[in-house]
């Protein structure tokens, strides 16, 4: 079982930087990749990054692979999001999620944080 809690959102103005937290409880985070996804109002939730269970491998969306950097810290077992160029089409609550396989999926994940609210000012 692991527990997990987003951290780290807030509002920013267009072209700004947020570095989201994932925060996971249990000692076998390290067995697990780590997703984040994002819904905006309206709108189906989408993948944004994942991250391999021992860091060596990253997924990101193709559109976003020039502003957004994911990365894990197992000592502390925190995956980051780092955001930069922010946009207000990023304006979304943002969730990670954790599973056996780095898959753009909803599905491929067992266990889900409660989410982080991203608004982006124009």
């Amino acid at each position: 079982q692991v527990q997990l809690v987003e951290s780290g959102g807030g509002l920013v103005q267009a072209g700004g930087s947020l570095t989201l937290s994932c925060a996971a409880s249990g000692r076998t985070f390290s067995s697990y990749a780590v997703g984040w996804f994002r819904q905006a109002p309206g709108k189906e939730r989408e993948f944004v990054a994942a991250i391999s269970r021992d860091g060596g491998g990253t997924y990101i969306e193709d559109s976003l692979k020039d502003r957004f950097t994911i990365s894990r810290d197992d000592a502390k077992n925190t995956v980051f999001l780092q955001m930069k160029s922010l946009k207000p089409d990023d304006t979304a609550v943002y969730y990670c999620a954790a599973g056996a396989t780095m898959w753009p999926r909803t599905g491929a994940y067992d266990y889900w944080g409660q989410g982080t609210q991203v608004t982006v000012s124009s």
